[in-house]
């Protein structure tokens, strides 16, 4: 079969000491900012509306749309902000792409500010990824001796400061409106909207906050043209996107393809899921996305595709479980998590994700009845939707999919007195390497 794997942002991944700037302009880095530069700011907004670029975060609201509605008649000064706290459970593409290539994040931040008239950006850094928050400081501070951040950047007239931040490690803080809390000096917690921050964001002024591999998309964007971008995708999810396969595949890792891929060609480039078994389920775009199973293999990883199956393509992140994992196990945990992390800020998600905890946790050691099941459905639904932020939503996604997919294997549990996946008879625990 033809290869479906369209390199770009990963294009110069294997490059030696790829994320030095000499590395980076070796292979054109910095071009594409040359010319937008050269380019009206508005034309620029426009090529990015063109390209149909849609946010790389999760949601995949079209970041050209995104940069219009920064008010350019508001007197305030203008900020891009560049969301790099990852912290979905599955997800790990924005971190390799920083570790490998940071140049390309910080010559996407130049065009994009430069689009949106901001003198000044930040990128916020998930503060425990230490080495990828020297990696990007290095490279800003390359940028700037290279004279392409700065006063004045190459004779234009336009100045621009960017600032590295890490942050404290809360899961919140990928919301956006919790991240310039968390910048501006305070607890990280959701915002009530409106306003919306391209109105008042980041100190009460117009913000753009994208994730990073939108940002680091555009100077492709600018440098092949819209319609190049375009070319590739669907119909309403156009261009690539990285793709993080991990768990149950023979070689997990980050394929770069254009949306639409189906996670049965990803599977076959990641060498298969490991001998000897089967796909049982799968997370599309991490954690708080519905789960989809075996019979989901050749839906389009797309926006729609996967919308229509009743998942979110959210970031991308395809872990992949094969029969020898106890569903219900896997969702205690992911619920457990999404306990920790919640801000406290709304009772739907404080109070709402330690039920649910501790109501799954009662199921997955045998305790109980099948009117458990109707029950955590019914806590599911007290959340949905009535949360602050979409952390509360996401924690009930992995529950209510899996009682629809495996509501067999929930009765197992309390037929059985305890999960039927016991170490001592599981495959699982027999592989090499791999842990309870």
């Amino acid at each position: 079969m033809t290869d479906p794997l369209t390199p770009v942002l990963t294009d110069n991944w294997g490059t030696e000491r790829s994320w030095t700037l000499a590395a980076y302009e070796e292979r054109g880095g910095y071009a594409a900012m040359r010319k937008a530069l050269g380019m009206a700011p508005d034309d620029i907004i426009a090529a990015v509306k063109d390209s149909n670029l849609r946010g790389r975060g999760g949601a995949g609201f079209p970041t050209g749309m995104k940069w219009s509605f920064i008010p350019q008649d508001n007197p305030r000064p203008k900020y891009l902000v560049v969301n790099a706290d990852e912290s979905e459970p599955g997800t790990c593409k924005d971190i390799p792409l920083m570790m490998a290539s940071p140049h390309t994040l910080v010559e996407g931040v130049i065009i994009s500010s430069f689009a949106i008239r901001a003198n000044r950006a930040f990128i916020y850094v998930r503060g425990e990824v230490l080495h990828v928050v020297r990696r990007l400081q290095a490279a800003v501070r390359e940028a700037y001796a290279a004279g392409h951040l700065g006063a004045d950047i190459h004779g234009s007239g336009y100045d621009l400061d960017l600032v590295v931040h890490a942050g404290a490690g809360a899961y919140i803080c990928g919301e956006e409106t919790a991240l310039l809390d968390s910048l501006e000096g305070r607890r990280g917690q959701p915002r009530l909207r409106p306003p919306f921050p391209a109105v008042a964001g980041l100190y009460a002024s117009p913000t753009v906050i994208n994730n990073v591999e939108s940002i680091s998309s555009v100077p492709s964007i600018i440098g092949n043209g819209a319609e190049w971008f375009a070319s590739m995708g669907t119909e309403k999810s156009k261009g690539f996107g990285i793709f993080s396969l991990s768990g149950h595949v023979a070689r997990p890792g980050q394929y770069e393809a254009p949306l639409g891929i189906t996670l049965r060609e990803l599977i076959d480039l990641a060498g298969g899921v490991r001998e000897g078994h089967e796909l049982k389920f799968w997370t599309p775009g991490g954690s708080s996305t519905p789960i989809l199973t075996a019979e989901h293999l050749d839906v389009p990883l797309d926006f729609e595709g996967v919308g229509a199956a009743g998942s979110m393509l959210g970031t991308r992140a395809l872990q992949i479980f094969d029969e020898t994992t106890c569903v219900v196990r896997a969702v205690l945990r992911w619920t457990e998590f999404y306990k920790h992390e919640s801000c406290g800020k709304c009772t739907p998600c404080r109070e709402g994700t330690w039920w649910l905890a501790q109501t799954l946790e009662r199921l997955e050691q045998g305790h109980g009845s099948e009117s458990d099941l109707d029950l955590l459905l019914d806590q599911c639904d007290n959340i949905l939707g009535r949360a602050f932020c979409a952390l509360g939503d996401g924690a009930t996604s992995p529950i209510s999919s899996s009682i629809q997919y495996f509501r067999d294997e929930y009765l197992a549990h309390l037929e059985q007195g305890g999960c039927p996946f016991d170490p001592a008879r599981s495959t699982l625990f027999e592989t090499e390497g791999a842990s309870a």
